[in-house]
Parts: C-alpha cells; structure tokens; sequence
C-alpha cells in the first residue's frame, strides 16, 4: 500500500467511508483514525498499530450534541464538555449499546472528546460516525506529533496522512470520569486536576488511589482506559529517570543524551526542553526531542525528573512509562 501526505480532508473522508484507515492531527498529537462504529475499521486499527486489543480507544466527535448519541451523559461530565471542548480532554462515560465492543476493548465504558484542531473538526463534520483514533506510531513507541512522525511508523500500512503541521499540545488528551460524587483523573494531561476541580465543585482522585469496585477488575495491564500500559511512548534507545549528576556518574563512558527542562550539563549532549522555562513549551517538544534523539547514535537517554506541576504532572508521566526498566 501506498501512503501518501496531505491537506485533503475530502480524501481523508472518502478514505474513512470506505472503510480505510487515515492519520489525523489534533492539537494533542496525530491519531490513526477508523470508523468507531465499524468493528472491521476498528480491527486495522489495532493490526496496524499491532496495539494490544484490551486496550480501549477514544471516540472523535464533532460536537458535545453527538456525546449523546454514544453515551449515558451525566450533569457534570457536560459541564466539563462544555468548558474544554474542544479541548484536550477526554470523557469516560457509560457507553450506548451502538458503540461496539471491540472500540472500547470489552468495556462498558467510552472514552469521548472533540479535538481542538481545525482538519480535523471540518473532517469530523463531514462524517456521519465517530471517529477512533489512538496516537498514530506502532504500539508503546513515542506518539507522532507531525506527519513525517507518523510516515516513519505507518508508511505502507495506511493510505492517507492529513497534514495538519505541528501538535500545539504535543501530549496526550487527560482522561477524567465523574463517579460518585467526585472526579477520576484516569491520565493527566494539559487540562489539570486544579481546573477540572475549579469547574466542577467535585474532589479530584487519581485513578491509581481510587478503588470503586468497577474498576477492581482491570489492572494498567488491561486498562479501563486509553495511555494506562505500564510500558509506554518509549524510545529504542534506554531511558532512565531521576538524579542526572548520579546517572551520569553510574553510566561514565557511554554515550549520552539528557533531556532536562532548564538545566544543562557537562559531557553529555543536552536536550533542553524549555529555554523560555515554561512547561507548555517542554510539553510540545517532549515527543519530538525523543524521537530526534532515538534516531541518533545514543547509548542511553536521561531525563530529569519535571517540576511536578499543572501540564509538569502529565510530561512526568510519560517519561516515566517510557523507562528501559519496565520494557522487561
């Protein structure tokens, strides 16, 4: 199969129609989008991305009018629809009948957001389905946050790659669900657990510290919901997060990479993610910087632990699940 890039959101469509599958941009990063309705689009998701099929998608709607169409929504998860939205924020909520299961891996629940990405919502409005679209790299290496990203892990496995330029965001959307009275944070993101708080009134718990019997059945090796894999968005290259001075020490005559928010260090190559010292800005380079470095000659990759703040949360989080030791 030919894979060809472009801005064509009339291709794109046709492509979808017709079954196929189509890498699309977002503001967070690129999706490998599929009919979410479709049980065949939704398998060449998985195939192509040779994704784990216990691991659920998110649906891509046009509008929280749709929401409806495939979940049971609650007073509070519309409030928080309609003040992100579009918006990099994702929904967990109890799924309709319709959405098959295959989409949500097994799941009563579905995850749902709108993309704040102008190709993408003029091709979603131009649908009569909802799009699935988990990020568009091979499963567990780090997500695509440009077309040529994606070329490099799909080229030949799909037909189409919308070229919306750089992600703004460059991290994954934050999953929430409203239960009980309270706010589940299922994966952080740029929207933060002090404005899902601020905006709803409610508590906010992470996944990890809140046992509802619901979610006594799934561990993070067969997750609930999208991003929670122990291993995940990791480089070849090994990774190892903490103490750069130590690190640096413990690994003396190899060839190393340090990727660091402000800082820089002596006889390593350094990968500052912030010059402007802003964490939006460390957060839209993070994918990007590991993937330059993973395709140079690297024995190793270190990174600093992140000021473990707003968006800061999210940009730990994922250098975390991308450490060497939990690829074994």
């Amino acid at each position: 199969m030919q894979t060809a890039i472009g801005t064509d959101i009339n291709i794109a469509a046709a492509f979808l129609k017709a079954g196929e599958l189509v890498a699309i941009p977002t503001e967070t990063v690129y999706g490998l989008a599929g009919n979410a309705m479709s049980e065949e689009s939704v398998a060449k998701i998985y195939a192509a991305k040779n994704r784990p099929s216990f691991n659920p998608l998110i649906l891509h709607i046009a509008n929280i009018a749709q929401m409806q169409e495939y979940a049971f929504v609650d007073e509070t998860s519309l409030q928080l629809a309609q003040y992100f939205m579009p918006g990099p924020l994702t929904l967990l909520l109890p799924k309709k009948p319709t959405v098959p299961d295959i989409t949500t891996a097994g799941s009563n629940k579905v995850a749902i957001r709108i993309p704040n990405q102008p190709l993408a919502l003029a091709l979603l409005a131009q649908l009569d389905f909802p799009l699935a679209a988990p990020s568009a790299n091979p499963s567990g290496y780090i997500s695509p946050t440009n077309a040529s990203h994606v070329m490099e892990g799909l080229h030949g496995k799909i037909p189409y790659i919308l070229d919306g330029g750089n992600t703004t965001v460059g991290l994954e959307s934050t999953i929430c669900e409203v239960a009980n009275n309270i706010i589940i944070l299922h994966r952080a993101g740029s929207v933060t657990a002090a404005e899902l708080s601020a905006i709803s009134n409610m508590e906010v718990i992470d996944a990890a510290a809140y046992h509802a019997p619901v979610l006594s059945d799934h561990s993070t090796d067969s997750p609930a919901t999208p991003g929670q894999l122990k291993s995940h968005y990791a480089p070849h290259t090994p990774l190892y997060m903490g103490n750069i001075a130590e690190l640096i020490e413990s690994h003396a005559g190899k060839k190393i990479a340090v990727i660091s928010f402000d800082n820089r260090y002596e006889n390593v190559d350094n990968f500052i993610l912030a010059p402007d010292h802003q964490l939006t800005t460390a957060a839209s380079k993070l994918f990007a910087t590991l993937r330059l470095i993973d395709q140079s000659d690297y024995d190793l990759i270190l990174s600093e632990q992140f000021p473990n703040e707003g968006i800061g949360i999210a940009i730990n989080d994922r250098i975390s699940r991308a450490q060497f030791i939990l690829k074994h």
